[in-house]
């Protein structure tokens, strides 16, 4: 079946119920569904579009991964919880909107979605974990908003096209590689509210023409721009 509609008695999608129909091509979600469980579509090779019903509160451990065919995704309001790995490898992904009250985006979640060229992290994020935007190829332009206090490990590492980013006043914290080699990077403003920028942050930024650093900066780490 290469649309199939599933019934409203359905409240969750558990453990894998799609896992690998690389037939499947659209699927339909009632209002009932709450949660889309770990693995539900991973490897739907042929997934080309979906409707997150605004039931929905959470998007499980690679809900997503691997559905190459799927273009765009817009994470409806109710949604807090984005798992980890939930969409990697979803390469021909180009358009994600996320909710504002989003809380929570896991590791690993976009890593691999190399036609993504836009992202604005919602102000209800607090951290952006480890590798989460990592080899996003395509992603030109980062767009973080006052409330995301860290950036993990790797966040955006390896963003071969990315050439804007907008830290905002609320990070404390750059993590270790978070944008390393981001070749097409030309500059960065780092604001006062960083006190910590781990090692290798912005290793190997090869077009990087200025840096702006503030005072309330208090650890630069090993090879932060090297």
């Amino acid at each position: 079946c290469k649309t199939p509609v599933i019934p409203r008695s359905v409240t969750k999608l558990i453990a894998c119920p799609f896992r690998d129909r690389t037939r499947l091509e659209s699927i339909i979600l009632p209002e009932s569904v709450t949660e889309i469980g770990e693995k539900a579509f991973l490897g739907c090779t042929s997934l080309g579009s979906i409707a997150i019903p605004e039931s929905v509160t959470k998007i499980g451990e690679k809900t997503f991964s691997g559905c190459r065919s799927l273009k765009s995704i817009t994470i409806p309001k109710s949604v807090t919880e984005i798992g980890y790995q939930a969409f990697r490898n979803c390469s021909s992904l180009e358009s994600i909107v996320l909710s504002e009250e989003t809380t929570k985006i896991g590791k690993e979640a976009f890593y691999g979605c190399k036609s993504l060229k836009d992202i604005t992290i919602p102000k209800s994020v607090r951290t952006i974990e480890s590798y989460t935007f990592c080899s996003c190829d395509s992603l030109e332009t980062v767009v973080i908003t006052k409330g995301v206090k860290t950036i993990g490990e790797c966040a955006f590492s390896n963003c071969h096209s990315l050439e804007s980013v907008t830290i905002p006043e609320s990070v404390t914290l750059i993590g270790t590689d978070a944008f390393s080699y981001c070749k097409s990077l030309k500059s960065i403003t780092i604001p006062k509210s960083v006190k910590e920028i781990k090692m290798g942050a912005f290793g190997e930024c090869r077009s990087l023409e200025s840096i702006v650093i503030s005072k309330g900066v208090t650890m630069i780490g090993e090879h932060t721009f090297h």
